[in-house]
């Protein structure tokens, strides 16, 4: 369940990551694809850029949880943080 979460999670972040912002417009258009906007593509560093700051994300909030004495909670976020990890730097990620 944690690698689904911390999947679910960092291809969200991509998806946002490779969102751009469309024209403001007003007027009614109908028909399909009509307001498709190309989207971004990102280089492999950018996609580790993202799962770094997830894996980063975690791990500030795990000690957070951690110091407020929830580390059940901070157990979690510590094994997303890996699964992430595992994707970014397998060697690292096995220890």
């Amino acid at each position: 369940m944690n690698a689904i979460s911390a999947l679910k999670s960092a291809l969200s972040a991509i998806a946002n990551a490779e969102a751009v912002a469309g024209p403001l417009s007003y007027e009614v258009r109908l028909g399909a694809g009509v307001g498709d906007v190309a989207r971004r593509e990102l280089s492999d560093q950018d996609v580790t850029d993202i799962l770094r700051v997830e894996i980063e994300e975690r791990a500030t909030a795990a000690a957070q949880y951690e110091h407020r004495g929830q580390s059940e909670r901070a157990v979690k976020l510590r094994a997303e943080a890996a699964v992430l990890l595992d994707y970014v730097d397998p060697d690292e990620a096995r220890g």
